[in-house]
């Protein structure tokens, strides 16, 4: 049977991208926990910005591990797909209970554990549950399956935030201005109870292992796996790095943008909508490239194009106008959003072409951004970026898990460790915003915060690039798939 035509196994996809939800509730919801935490502990803000680092750092430390014992047994082609995906529920699970203690002990740095542990266990989920949604199928639209999963992801963002602090903080006229810590309890203890839940139905789901029947592919694959033999895999690491980076420090920085005179004194209380703005545009994006994985018509194909970003922008208004935010400069925002359905059209289901077309749009959008002399419509320019970057992760991944045969589940715990990128980019964003303190007059004209968004447009740069020179590494060996189904329905 031909791999063009290998349907999409919806039943085992529906209960994966169940996990990706999660992923995007609990990484919402340290933005959360980063303002309660500094003022019941009495933070600085680099102090509170541990909470992010001690999520960001637990991927790369069990990302390493991960690799260490694949060194001495291949976990995913021993355990299975299925089990493993569990073990990283289940770790999550006890790191959600963590924070039962770390209240009653009113310990920031067992609170930092606790996140750390939640952490751990999602490095062991997105080590597996990638390349998996990539395999369930065809792989012409494996990045597709992946877009899809992470536009669920992208949901579980939208509403994770919103849903905790209902929870901390309830709504209407008995919403509390204070919180105790005491508070965190109930929604840890859920979400903990929601881990073990959906752990044992992974168990008992009818998800397949693409292992075994990939052992037999790759008889000729090396024996010793050395990451210098595949330059689409440390290229595509530097990519997954610079992508998270690129993505957590445009939001990262924003607010300090936008609270300078320039850019008109926005300030904490009215920040909401614009985060929520940039978040959407993710999942506008990730709905929209999940569209691609529906085997339609043309017709019906290119009208959920239109169709699909519409709800996306609607659920975004909807939320914000529901929260009471006044929301009447967004409107100008579907301009953005109708040129990137146009570059989406352009990319169709090839992941190189995507890839270098996205990067070079966000490239020129933070350029217009940083030289447009009117700021009320730079700094949407900025917040488009969300939806060129939208579908990098799963074309990245894409390319970069191409031809590595068994040794993907490794492969793939070396991409998983670049999400170290997010930890790391923002503080170098942050640092050139900084410049400011000691030299106000700015560059150029401009502040050294508005000057600081080069970096996010140097990142472009380096993804549009992978996402040209990634296609012709993987030609030379002989790969075409990503190549193959460029046009399609």
């Amino acid at each position: 049977m031909s791999s063009e035509n290998v349907q999409t196994k919806w039943g085992q996809f529906i209960s994966l991208i169940i996990v990706f939800f999660f992923w995007g509730f609990v990484g919402s919801a340290n933005d959360i926990l980063i303002p309660v935490f500094k003022k019941v502990f009495t933070l600085s803000q680099v102090q509170s910005q541990l909470v992010a680092w001690a999520f960001y750092v637990s991927y790369f430390v069990g990302s390493i591990i991960f690799f260490l014992v694949s060194l001495k047994v291949d976990v995913l082609q021993k355990f299975g797909y299925k089990r493993t995906l569990s073990a990283g529920l289940l770790l999550s699970a006890v790191g959600s209970f963590l924070f039962i203690p770390a209240a009653t002990m009113e310990s920031f740095p067992f609170f930092l554990t606790a996140l750390f542990t939640v952490g751990l266990g999602f490095s062991i989920q997105q080590i597996v549950a990638n390349p998996l949604a990539i395999k369930m199928g065809s792989p012409q639209t494996g990045a597709h399956r992946l877009t899809l999963a992470g536009g669920i992801n992208s949901f579980g963002t939208t509403i994770g935030a919103i849903l905790l602090g209902i929870a901390l903080f309830g709504m209407g006229d008995n919403k509390k201005t204070s919180l105790s810590l005491e508070d965190i309890k109930l929604p840890f203890i859920i979400l903990g109870l929601a881990f073990i839940a959906v752990a044992i139905f992974m168990n008992f789901s009818k998800i397949e292992d693409p292992a075994k029947e990939e052992e037999e592919e790759v008889k000729v694959a090396h024996e010793k796996f050395n990451i210098l033999d595949y330059p689409q895999l440390y290229l595509g690491m530097l990519g997954i790095f610079i992508y998270v980076g690129t993505e957590v420090t445009i939001i990262s920085n924003l607010p300090a943008l936008l609270k300078t005179a320039e850019f008109g004194n926005v300030l904490e209380d009215a920040i909401a909508p614009f985060i929520a703005l940039y978040w959407g545009s993710l999942m506008i994006g990730r709905w929209n490239g999940g569209v691609n994985v529906f085997n339609t018509s043309n017709l019906v194909n290119t009208a959920l194009k239109f169709i699909v970003p519409a709800v996306g922008f609607g659920v975004i208004i909807g939320a914000n106008i529901f929260a009471g935010h006044d929301v009447s400069s967004f409107y100008i925002y579907p301009i953005w959003i109708l040129l990137f359905i146009a570059v989406s059209f352009v990319g169709g289901k090839n992941a190189g072409k995507t890839l270098m077309l996205f990067g070079i749009s966000g490239l020129l959008m933070m350029l217009i951004g940083l030289v447009c002399p009117d700021p009320s419509i730079a700094k949407f320019f900025f917040i488009s970026g969300g939806l060129f970057l939208s579908i990098m992760w799963p074309s990245i991944f894409d390319l970069a898990i191409a031809g590595l045969g068994k040794n993907t589940g490794k492969a793939s715990s070396f991409l998983i460790m670049m999400i170290l990128g997010g930890g790391v980019i923002p503080l170098v964003q942050g640092s050139i915003c900084d410049i400011d303190l000691t030299s106000p007059e700015g560059i150029f004209g401009i502040t050294w915060t508005h000057f600081s968004y080069i970096v996010p447009l140097i990142g472009f740069a380096y993804l549009g690039f992978y996402g040209f020179y990634c296609p012709k590494i993987l030609k030379r060996q002989g790969i075409n798939h990503v190549e193959g189904g460029g046009g399609g329905h």
